[in-house]
């Protein structure tokens, strides 16, 4: 497990929390009810929105799961790699809003080959631009001969992409691997001949959703 919890809930969150619970304490007890009550309910929805589930998925080993929560945004049936590899793949997106589960999950079981970082725009993660544009952290991977890339790509308020693996970290399905703050998208590029079994507007989970078959 790359990324750890507390009490159910992303131990990356937990730095906001505190802000927010510390300015809570100092509003009450200069007696600021007019901020206090406000700040208390931001303290609770970032405890809310770093929740981190527990999940368990069962199917065969070439069975892709879903690496976050969200909604179907995109399926592409030929679209180039942006980087990492040459050729063509299948691309299909996922749209996290602020009220998903943000922790992020290994696909497939595999070796890191190359991860990319790129410092791009914050264009409006469900945006089709936002794609090729946005920050976005890639990882490449091999999964006993076939290789996937799954792209972080954060959104029009995330700043901030956490990703937990490098290269030659050799990582199970269903992993934590890191997350995306505050709204943000995740692009999966399968082979050509990969079996892709989502719709467009379906929600899916991490960890949980199946997303296609190698």
């Amino acid at each position: 497990m790359r990324v750890k919890k507390f009490a159910g809930v992303c131990l990356d969150g937990y730095p906001f929390v505190a802000i927010f619970l510390g300015i809570t304490v100092i509003a009450f007890w200069m007696n600021f009810l007019w901020a206090a009550i406000p700040f208390t309910i931001v303290t609770l929805w970032c405890l809310w929105f770093f929740r981190d589930p527990d999940r368990t998925f069962t199917g065969g080993e070439n069975e892709v799961v879903s690496p976050a929560d969200g909604r179907i945004v995109a399926i592409k049936d030929e679209v180039d790699f942006p980087y990492l590899l040459e050729g063509k793949a299948k691309r299909v997106s996922i749209y996290m809003n602020i009220f998903n589960v943000h922790v992020n999950r290994f696909p497939l079981t595999g070796k890191v080959l190359d991860t990319k970082y790129f410092k791009g725009s914050f264009k409006g993660a469900f945006e089709e631009k936002a794609s090729l544009e946005n920050e976005q952290m890639g990882i490449l991977i091999d999964h006993q001969g076939q290789k996937i890339l799954f792209v972080q790509i954060a959104g029009l308020i995330a700043r901030r992409i956490v990703c937990r693996v490098k290269r030659d970290d050799e990582l199970q399905r269903g992993e934590r691997f890191g997350l995306i703050r505050f709204g943000s998208r995740m692009d999966v590029y399968l082979p050509l001949d990969a079996q892709v079994d989502v719709e467009m507007d379906q929600k899916v989970f991490a960890g949980r959703t199946k997303l296609g078959q190698l």
